[in-house]
C-alpha cells in the first residue's frame, strides 16, 4: 500500500528541483470505483507516484498527465470517465478526474528581432523556464510553428512593447537595425526594474550605444553587451544562442537563490 501522503512528498521534492508534473485527483466518484473522490498521484515524465486504482482508468490518467508535459499544457482540465466496457474496466461506475499542471516557475522574456540568432534563440529556450514574448515588425519572419513557451508579437512600434512587460522580466535586443536596437534598449533602461538587459554587439557597438545614452541622461551601467557567458567566442547563432542561454539561467537563479535567502545577500553586502 502506497502511503496517501507520498504524493505531497513528491510536489514538495518538485518544487525544489523544478521538475514538471500534473496532480492527477478524483474530484468525483459515483457508484463503483477503483478509489474514492480526493484520491490523488502525481505525474511526472518518466514516473508517477500514489494511484487512483490502477487499471485502464489509471493507465488513461498517465497518457493524459503526460501529454500535458509534453506539450508543456499550464491550464487544469476536468475529465469524466464512465466506468465500463468502452474503457475496459467493469466496475460500473463513474469518475472525474482533475489534472492540474504543475510547471516550473517561468520568468517573462521579452525577444526583440526575429532575425538568424532571435529564431536560434527560440530553439534552445524552448524547454527552459521562460516565457517568451517574441517581438519584430515583420511578421514574414516568425516560423508557421513556434515552441509552447514562445507568443510572436508583430509590431511596428516595438520598443512601446518594453513598457507591457512585468517588473522583473528578461530584455534581450537583437534586432536587425541598430537604430532600433538603440529604441528598444533605451526604453529598457529607462524602466530599470528589469531582471536583465542584453543587447546582441560588441564592445565597439556598447561604446557607441552608451555614448548616445549619456548624451540622454540614460544610465548604461545594468546593460548586458556583448550578450553571453564568458568563454564562449563563436559567431555563429545556435553558438550564440547556447552561450546567451546559460547567462539567462544564471541570473534566473542566482535571483532565486536571493529570494529564498534575502539575508544571505544583505549579510555578503555587509560584508563588503
Amino acid at each position: 500500500m502506497i502511503p496517501d501522503s507520498d504524493w505531497i512528498d513528491a510536489l514538495a521534492t518538485a518544487r525544489e528541483t523544478g521538475d514538471a508534473c500534473v496532480l492527477v485527483t478524483v474530484a468525483e466518484a459515483q457508484g463503483s470505483t477503483p478509489r474514492t473522490a480526493g484520491t490523488k498521484m502525481v505525474v511526472f515524465a518518466e514516473r508517477f507516484v500514489g494511484t487512483i486504482g490502477g487499471g485502464t482508468l489509471e493507465h488513461k490518467a498517465l497518457e493524459i498527465a503526460r501529454r500535458m508535459l509534453d506539450e508543456g499544457r499550464a491550464v487544469s482540465e476536468l475529465r469524466e470517465f464512465p466506468l465500463g466496457p468502452a474503457i475496459g474496466q467493469c466496475c460500473g461506475g463513474h469518475a472525474s478526474l482533475l489534472f492540474e499542471p504543475m510547471l516550473p516557475e517561468a520568468d517573462t522574456l521579452l525577444l526583440f528581432g526575429a532575425g538568424h540568432v532571435g529564431k536560434a534563440l527560440v530553439t534552445v529556450l524552448a524547454d527552459l523556464p521562460f516565457r517568451v514574448r517574441w517581438i519584430d515588425e515583420r511578421e514574414a519572419e516568425f516560423p508557421a510553428e513556434l515552441p509552447a513557451n514562445v507568443r510572436a508579437e508583430v509590431t511596428e512600434r516595438p520598443a512601446e512593447a518594453v513598457a507591457t512587460a512585468p517588473a522583473g522580466a528578461f530584455f534581450l535586443v537583437t534586432t536587425h537595425s541598430h537604430a532600433l536596437d538603440f529604441r528598444v534598449t533605451e526604453a529598457v533602461l529607462r524602466r530599470g526594474d528589469f531582471a536583465y538587459a542584453g543587447l546582441i554587439g560588441s564592445r565597439t557597438k556598447r561604446a557607441r550605444f552608451e555614448k548616445g545614452f549619456r548624451k540622454l541622461g540614460v544610465d548604461s551601467d545594468p546593460l548586458v553587451c556583448p550578450i553571453g557567458i564568458d568563454g564562449i567566442t563563436g559567431k555563429h547563432p545556435k553558438t550564440i544562442a547556447v552561450a546567451v542561454a546559460a547567462q539567462l539561467l544564471q541570473v534566473a537563479d542566482a535571483r532565486s537563490k536571493a529570494a529564498a535567502d534575502p539575508t544571505a545577500e544583505n549579510e555578503r553586502s555587509a560584508a563588503g
